[in-house]
This record gives C-alpha cells, sequence and structure tokens, in this order.
C-alpha cells in the first residue's frame, strides 16, 4: 500500500477513484471466492480478513442503506485500513551480505523467505530461525554455506563456511594463519561453488647434517624444503631420514645422510650339478666319469654405497649369466665281481697291496702314472677289463684284475713286492 493510501486512513476521508474495469480494491470483494481461487497479495493476514468478509451476516435492510450509505463506506474503508497498516511490517532482510528494507504481511521469517524466493538448505544460516513471528523493526540475515576444500598441513578435507573472504573463512574454522602459507589471498572472495585452499602452518623441526644441529622455523610443503631452508644442501645420491618429499611436522628432527657410491662388477662361478647313471657293465661300486663337470660364470654389478663415512653392504643390482655350467655324469657299476680267478686265488693278496700302496685302493704314486692297491698303470687296467683309473675301482675289483694279471704275467709286474705273495 503507498503512502498516500495510509493518509488516508488517518485524515479526512476522500472519495475514492473510480476502479478500472475489472479491478477491485484490496479490502473488497465481489462476493465468495472459489476453492481454487489465487492467494491475495499480502500474505496470510490478508487471507484472514478475506475469510471474515465471506462470513458476514445478511445484508441490512435496505432503509438502512438509503440512511448511511456515505457513512458505511467511510467506516468500511477507515476500518480496513488500519488492520492493513496494523499488519504490514518494516523489516531488514540481509541475503549473503546484501542488504535492503521491505514490507511484509508474512507472520514468521520463513514465511518471509517463502515470499521473497529465498531458498536455504543444511549449510546456509537463517538468525533468527525460520520460524520465529516478525514483527516491524525486525533484522534477518541469511548467510549461505560454501564448501571448501581445505588442504592443512597436508591433511585434506571438506569443509562448509558462510563466510565470504578466505580471510573469514580460517576465523570461522579456527585456522591459525599467522606466519603460514596460503595458496590465496586472505581478501579473495568466496562464491557459492566454493573454494580449494592449501594452507601450511608455521611448524618447527631440527635438522641434522655434517655434526651440526639447526632448528628453523617453516612452513614448507615437503622436507626437502624445510632442510634446504635451514642452509643444508642436497648432493648427488644425498637423501633424509624421512622421505624427502613428505610433509615435515612440528617438533620432527630431520637427519640428512650423505651418501657416496659406485658401482663395481665381479665375476662369479656357478657350481655344475653331477648326475649318475647306473651301469650294468661295471662292477658294482665302480664309478667312471663318463664326461667331467665344468664351472659356469656370473657377471655380477653391486652397488657400493658410503653412508656418513661408513661403508655399507653390497646390494646386487644386475647380474647376467657367462657361461652356463655343464654337468658332470657319472657310471656307477651295478654287476657283481667275480670272487676267485682259478690259479691265483690262496695267494698273500693283503701282503703285496700292503708293499704297494700300504693297502689304500685309492692311492696314486708321485709320477701319476700308477694307481690303486696294486700298482696297476691305467693301460695295463684297461686291458685286463677295467674301465677308467684303477684308483677309482672298488678294492673287490682291483684284486680281481690283480689276480688275472698274474695268471697271465706271474709276479713280473711286481719286481719289488710280488716276492710277498
Amino acid at each position: 500500500m503507498s503512502h498516500a493510501q495510509y493518509g488516508t486512513s488517518y485524515g479526512t476521508p476522500s472519495p475514492a477513484p473510480a476502479p478500472e474495469p475489472g479491478e477491485h480494491f484490496p479490502r473488497q470483494s465481489t462476493g465468495p471466492e472459489p476453492a481454487d481461487a489465487p492467494r491475495p497479495v499480502g500474505g496470510r493476514a490478508q487471507a484472514r480478513r478475506a475469510a471474515r468478509r465471506r462470513k458476514s451476516g445478511p445484508e441490512r435492510p435496505d432503509s438502512l442503506r438509503r440512511l448511511l450509505p456515505q457513512a458505511l463506506v467511510v467506516a468500511f474503508l477507515a476500518g480496513g485500513t488500519s488492520a492493513f497498516v496494523a499488519n504490514d511490517k518494516a523489516v531488514q532482510l540481509t541475503v549473503d551480505g546484501k542488504a535492503r528494507t521491505l514490507h511484509t504481511f508474512a507472520d514468521d521469517v520463513g514465511e518471509l523467505l517463502a515470499d521473497e524466493d529465498v531458498d536455504f538448505g543444511t549449510h546456509d544460516i537463517v538468525a533468527p530461525t525460520a520460524n520465529t513471528a516478525l514483527a516491524s523493526g525486525d533484522e534477518i540475515a541469511v548467510r549461505y554455506g560454501r564448501p571448501v576444500k581445505l588442504t592443512l598441513d597436508g591433511e585434506r578435507r571438506e569443509v562448509w563456511t558462510t563466510a565470504r573472504t578466505v580471510d573469514g573463512a580460517l576465523r570461522q574454522l579456527g585456522v591459525r594463519a599467522e606466519g603460514a602459507y596460503l595458496s590465496a589471498s586472505r581478501s579473495k572472495r568466496i562464491d557459492r561453488g566454493g573454494l580449494d585452499l592449501d594452507v601450511r602452518t608455521e611448524r618447527t623441526v631440527t635438522v641434522m647434517a655434517d655434526g651440526r644441529e639447526r632448528t628453523v622455523r617453516t612452513n614448507a610443503a615437503t622436507v626437502r624444503e624445510a632442510v634446504e631452508e635451514s642452509g643444508v644442501s642436497l648432493h648427488g645420491q644425498d637423501t633424509t631420514s624421512v622421505a624427502p618429499g613428505s610433509f615435515p611436522r612440528d617438533g620432527q628432527t630431520i637427519t640428512v645422510m650423505r651418501i657416496s657410491g659406485r658401482k663395481e662388477v665381479r665375476e662369479e662361478p656357478i657350481p655344475f650339478d653331477v648326475r649318475r647313471v647306473q651301469d650294468p657293465t661295471q662292477f658294482s661300486g665302480t664309478e667312471v666319469v663318463e664326461r667331467p663337470g665344468h664351472q659356469g660364470t656370473r657377471r655380477v654389478t653391486y652397488a657400493l654405497r658410503t653412508v656418513n663415512g661408513v661403508k655399507q653392504k653390497p646390494r646386487r643390482v644386475k647380474s647376467e649369466v657367462v657361461r652356463e655350467p655343464q654337468t658332470r655324469i657319472v657310471k656307477v657299476g651295478t654287476k657283481q665281481p667275480p670272487d676267485s680267478v682259478a690259479g691265483a686265488d690262496g695267494l698273500n693278496w693283503g701282503g703285496l697291496a700292503q708293499c704297494e700302496s700300504g693297502g689304500r685302493p685309492n692311492a696314486v704314486d708321485g709320477s701319476g702314472t700308477y694307481g690303486g692297491l696294486y700298482q696297476f698303470d691305467t693301460q695295463t687296467w684297461q686291458s685286463l677289463g677295467g674301465q677308467g683309473r684303477p684308483q677309482d675301482a672298488p678294492a673287490q675289483e682291483q684284486t680281481y684284475r690283480a689276480k688275472k694279471l698274474y695268471v697271465q704275467r706271474g709276479a713280473s709286474p711286481w719286481p719289488h713286492c710280488g716276492a710277498r705273495l
């Protein structure tokens, strides 16, 4: 309602202007309204007044209306205007920092916000609350929530704030920002879409390097940065006791490790395998090497490191086979040897063996030519049916071969010890 209308309520009534075709005064009605009629402008108060008009009693007699037509109209308009003024409230509404003064017929804060198309959610603040009754002169504030993806000292989380600037958000969230690193200026505005904010507060760290201790105040993002701020440089393979890329914590002690290193290549033997094959043509207990084994060779690269002057255990970093090993193949006899040779049994073979080799089946003379209990040379041994070398054959087979030699040649093969027979 305009101020001109207020004036007609409190001063001398003036004739009402003629309505435009189809126009009605705010507090007049042409008859009962249908149930689905739109809500009158002015909120719940005007709706209640319209309902009272519909409940009014039967019309006055025509004579009374003829007597007091002008007085009745004046009284009606004056009373309606007084009720209208009584329910109209002047309030101040501030939405996200923007204030305006308005007149409303709303009964409470929630109705006012609905009339003004002001939506709010769980992260928004409405003060006073939505169900608070309204009175003229009230101040209503709506502050919208804003999501902030906050990384505080390396820990990331999402929080909500109704502050409109970074500085206000920090105060609202209780973040100590003195001396801190901020990824955005404190005066930066936060729109309703939110903001990514990285905050690194000032911390105390101690750096141990080159026999000295250094304590610094820092808001560095990594251990490496904190070390460099202490005046210590990392070179080459140097590192720290905690990962250089990790976040430095308040009160943390960081040790710098000076590392020097080199690589060393070594050739290492690869042992060969031994494969044994049964041979029924050889006497039991006889083993003959059919193919000798050979070691292989492996080339290995080691990293040698010295940390703060102390040598570390070599670390293998690379290995390659230069030569494959060759398996040794050994034939193992399974044939049972005969116990006697006609014409040679009953002789003192133990005495002959003791004289020739000291009774040792694997004995070899100083020249390497003769071997075994009876000191056969390899050619004679193999001519008697033996395999390999005599010193590799079992004692029983050696005695058997010696008996066969005696039958062929007598004691002459043993010129010095043959008399023992």
